[in-house]
C-alpha cells in the first residue's frame, strides 16, 4: 500500500464547495493499481460524490478489507477516518464502529473476493441487520491480487486469462442484499462516472444499509475476450434501468428525461457507454418487482444498472436496539453506571 503523497499546490482558482473545500481536499495518497483500472474511477466517483455533497472529511469513516479494492481507502479521502481490517471482516469492524459512534458516516469498501468468498456470511449479517452505511463492492470477478483466479461473482462459461472455463454458478450480490432486506440498492459501471456520482450520493444521504455492486474490469487479468466483466462486454451489454440525478433535500430540483432517448458516456478510457432510458413504469420502492427484473435480464445476457430499489421508509440497526444517540466515548460515569436502584429494575423487570 502506497502513503506517497500529492503535491501540496494547487490552482487557486480551484472550485470550492460550500465548506470552502477544493475537490483536491477530498483525494487521498496517487494510486498504485494498474494504469487504467475500474477502481480508481470509482475512487474518482467517492471523491465527487463527498465534494458535492459538502460532506466534512472528518466526519466520515471508511473500512475495508483485503484485496485490489480495500486498498483504495488510501487514494480517497485522505483526512477522514479509516480503518484496513482482516480479509472478509469489514462489515463486523464497521458494525462495532458504527454501534459506538453514530454520528459519523460509514463508507466499507470490499471487493467480490473480500465479500462472496471469505466474507459472504459477515456481508450477510450486516445488511440483514440494516447497519446504517454504505457498502460498496469494486466487482471485476477475479483476484487481482494473486494473478487472476476466478472470483465467486465470475459467470458461469466466462473464459480466464489463460482460457480457462469457469464452470461454477456465480454469486449475484445485488440479488442477495435485495433479499437480505437492504433498503437502498443499485448497480452501476466503474466507466459510467455519470451514473455513479449520484448513486453514490444517494446512498450517502440514506439511513439504513446502502448497497451498491460496481462492476470494475480488471485490466490486467479480465478485460480480454470471454470475460462477461471486460469494459467491451459491460458496454455492449449494460441496459440502465433509469436516467439518475441526485437531488438533496434543500430548495426544490427538477429534471426531465425523455423515455427512450440515448444517453451517450464517455468513459475513462475514451470509449463511449450507450444508455438507453427505459420505460417509466418501473417501480424503484417494488422489492419484489426488482428481484424479478434481475432475474429477467439475466435471462437475457444483459447487466442491469442504476437505483433498481429503494425503500421510502428505511430502518436502521440503531433504531431496531434503540441505542443512545451519544457517541459511546462521550458518556460519562454517571450514564454507564447507573447505579444499585436502577440495576435492581431492570432485573425485576425481566423476573
Amino acid at each position: 500500500m502506497s502513503y506517497l503523497p500529492k503535491p501540496k499546490f494547487r490552482h487557486p482558482g480551484l472550485p470550492k464547495n460550500k465548506l470552502g473545500f477544493t475537490r483536491r481536499d477530498y483525494e487521498g495518497t496517487v494510486s498504485t493499481l494498474c494504469a487504467g483500472c475500474g477502481h480508481d474511477s470509482i475512487s474518482a466517483a467517492i471523491v465527487q460524490a463527498c465534494f458535492e455533497l459538502d460532506l466534512e472529511p472528518h466526519r466520515l469513516a471508511k473500512l475495508s478489507g483485503i484485496g485490489c479494492s480495500s486498498k483504495t481507502p488510501t487514494y480517497f479521502l485522505g483526512q477522514s477516518h479509516g480503518f484496513n481490517s482482516v480479509h472478509g471482516r469489514m462489515p463486523s469492524v464497521l458494525t462495532g464502529a458504527n454501534l459506538a459512534n453514530r454520528e459519523l458516516t460509514y463508507l466499507g469498501v470490499s471487493g467480490d473476493g473480500d465479500s462472496a468468498s471469505i466474507g459472504l456470511g459477515q456481508f450477510a449479517h450486516a445488511i440483514r441487520r440494516g447497519v446504517d452505511m454504505v457498502y460498496i463492492v469494486e466487482n471485476n470477478g477475479v483476484y487481482g491480487l494473486t494473478k487472476g483466479q476466478f472470483s465467486a461473482t465470475a459467470d458461469a462459461g466466462s473464459k480466464s486469462k489463460w482460457g480457462a472455463d469457469n464452470n461454477d454458478s456465480p454469486i449475484d450480490m445485488v440479488a442477495l442484499a435485495l433479499q437480505l432486506g437492504a433498503t437502498y440498492v443499485a448497480r452501476s459501471f466503474s466507466g459510467d462516472k455519470t451514473q455513479l456520482v449520484p448513486l453514490i450520493k444517494g446512498a450517502l444521504r440514506h439511513r439504513g444499509a446502502a448497497f451498491i455492486d460496481c462492476i470494475s474490469p480488471c485490466v490486467a487479468f479480465n478485460n480480454h475476450a470471454g470475460s462477461t466483466k471486460s469494459f467491451d462486454y459491460v458496454r455492449e451489454h449494460n441496459e440502465a434501468v433509469n436516467a439518475l440525478d441526485y437531488m438533496p433535500t434543500r430548495s426544490e430540483i427538477t429534471a426531465d428525461y425523455a423515455e427512450g432517448t440515448l444517453e451517450q458516456v464517455t468513459q475513462h478510457d475514451g470509449s463511449v457507454l450507450n444508455l438507453y432510458k427505459l420505460a417509466s413504469d418501473y417501480d424503484v420502492h417494488d422489492r419484489i418487482a426488482a428481484m424479478t427484473y434481475l432475474q429477467k435480464k439475466n435471462a437475457e445476457g444483459e447487466i442491469a444498472t442504476g437505483l433498481l430499489y429503494l425503500d421510502p421508509n428505511p430502518k436502521d440497526l440503531h433504531g431496531h436496539l434503540q441505542t443512545i444517540d451519544t457517541p459511546l466515548n462521550r458518556l460519562s460515569e454517571a450514564d454507564l453506571v447507573p447505579g444499585a436502584t436502577a440495576l435492581e429494575k431492570f432485573n425485576a423487570a425481566r423476573r
